[in-house]
């Protein structure tokens, strides 16, 4: 159970409260400096390392090393010495700070009325990335080696579902002999990305792999091959492939861990993690998705991701729900609008704004999230896509066909069904009904929206025993079939891509 406060020489820190106090008098202190004196408080003695610091007073964002050591030094002011003229905070070398208390802080027990805020789940995958090795005879590389490393430590800041040591904070092993699983104790992650860079005549290489600390696995590896006269000119789509495939690896191998946990262990972010990891597509695994998703904000109040991917559940619910009610639709509107609230730096909560604000037919406001959500993290495959999503409900679904692509670009194992559903839809409204049909190809199963556009595709080629096929496939699924009902929920803002759909359901003998 979490201390209710600690009290040490003549202070009394009220970890509830979040205020410090001074034989009864509060003490003028910031934010982090509390967080760091929590965290060394709650060690008990034990040395911090530099990374578990930054951590708990930088938990989402990327800083440097210094800013640390700032903090610290205004804490250890805000303190001063102790009775034996000691200081409270030391430095240990190679590692970090230690709270010392010759008398020992005192735990003050916790008021048994108090309810503590839940705080973010300490699972959130942890990533360090080690300066990439030059293998180059030439040691002037050795700037390009630390652009891309630092390049790519930039860019996975930028995914608030990672924690990410700073570069300042990965950069204390280049060159150095220190073991994985010792560089992974003193960083305080699970996983480390190791890499190389070489030059070879024309070309050059960079490889890159991923490891599990624990279980000493690797879990990814890759090479990029480049023409060296154009490697700074693709450095950037380099950078991208690297982090987008990486971050989706991470995600794979934490679902597998979390999966793997009894149910009374998930915290809020393993909620989360289970409900990605469940088929949307599935009714028993969109329910089972959206019990999470509300279970991670009951845990997590303040937990904006989820509140996102609860409002996207709502979403989906009132596109499948062929009834008249918009019940679903508001209280998306109303989830989504939250996740904002709580965390703005968060591109995915935009990104699912954008979408049902798209479903309210708010374009414009969908359009302005959408592009706040590609600014914050330009290399995240699954907002890059939904920007084709909604280019294609705005109108322009030729420019839609390059963000899907792109999406692919950035991570070539990107392959949600909703991709491929979504694509083949942008096909039918360019009229290119063949590239539609193989992109539908590519799902594993059908919902009865996908058999519906299915039957339009054929029907419009004139394959009308296979739009027949198709056509039955929808209705066994759902006998309450209307294209009515159908198209008052794909909010295309263009007339006519809407009248062309609804003309393709019609040719497939599918009811009005």
């Amino acid at each position: 159970m979490a201390q209710h406060s600690y009290t040490f020489g003549r202070f009394m820190f009220d970890t509830q409260r979040r205020v410090l106090t001074s034989r009864g008098s509060t003490v003028a202190i910031g934010q982090k400096c509390l967080a760091l004196l929590e965290a060394l408080l709650a060690a008990g003695g034990r040395a911090v390392s530099k990374s578990e610091l930054m951590e708990a007073a930088w938990a989402t964002e990327n800083i440097e090393e210094s800013n640390l050591a700032v903090q610290i030094s205004a804490l250890r002011k805000c303190l001063g010495r102790t009775e034996s003229g000691d200081e409270w905070i030391t430095t240990v070398q190679r590692v970090g700070y230690q709270f010392v208390n010759p008398a020992g802080a005192v735990e003050t027990p916790p008021n048994q009325d108090f309810v503590a805020t839940p705080k973010p789940s300490a699972s959130k995958p942890s990533v360090a990335v080690l300066p990439f090795l030059n293998l180059s005879s030439d040691p002037e590389q050795d700037y390009f080696s630390d652009g891309v490393t630092g390049d790519i430590i930039t860019e996975l800041a930028r995914w608030r579902l990672l924690r990410v040591p700073s570069r300042a904070a990965s950069f204390q092993y280049r060159g150095g002999t220190a073991d994985i699983k010792q560089i992974a104790r003193e960083l305080n992650v699970r996983y480390i990305v190791e890499g190389s860079i070489r030059r070879m005549g024309d070309r050059i290489r960079i490889t890159v792999q991923l490891i599990d600390v624990v279980t000493g696995n690797h879990v990814w590896a890759e090479k990029f091959d480049r023409e060296i006269i154009e490697i700074f000119a693709v450095q950037d789509q380099v950078v991208r492939t690297i982090v987008s495939t990486l971050v989706g690896r991470v995600m794979a191998a934490t679902v597998e861990r979390a999966s793997r946990e009894p149910p009374a262990s998930l915290a809020a972010y393993e909620c989360v993690l289970k409900g990605n990891a469940l088929s949307w597509d599935d009714l028993a695994g969109a329910e089972e998705a959206t019990r999470l998703f509300a279970k991670a904000t009951e845990i997590d109040p303040g937990y904006g991701f989820a509140y996102a991917l609860l409002a996207h559940m709502y979403g989906r619910k009132w596109i499948y729900d062929l009834g008249y009610s918009d019940a679903a639709l508001g209280e998306a509107y109303k989830l989504a609008c939250r996740a904002i609230e709580l965390d703005g730096n968060e591109s995915t909560c935009f990104s699912i704004l954008a979408q049902i604000c798209l479903l309210r037919r708010s374009f414009e406001p969908a359009l302005q999230y959408m592009r706040r959500a590609i600014e914050i993290n330009p290399n995240n495959q699954w907002n890059t896509a939904d920007m084709g999503i909604t280019l294609a409900f705005v109108g322009q679904a030729e420019e839609a066909l390059g963000w899907f692509k792109r999406s692919k670009e950035i991570d070539p194992y990107f392959d949600p069904p909703w991709y491929w559903s979504n694509l083949g839809k942008v096909y039918m409204v360019l009229h290119r009904y063949e590239e539609a049909l193989a992109e539908f190809a590519y799902l594993p199963t059908h919902t009865y929206r996908v058999s519906a556009l299915m039957a339009g595709c054929h029907a419009r080629l004139s394959d009308i025993p296979r739009s027949t096929v198709f056509v039955t496939e929808c209705l066994a699924m759902r006998p309450d079939f209307s294209i009515s009902r159908f198209m008052s929920k794909e909010p295309y803002k263009n007339p006519a891509d809407a009248t062309h759909m609804a003309e393709s359901l019609q040719m497939a003998g599918l009811p009005k």
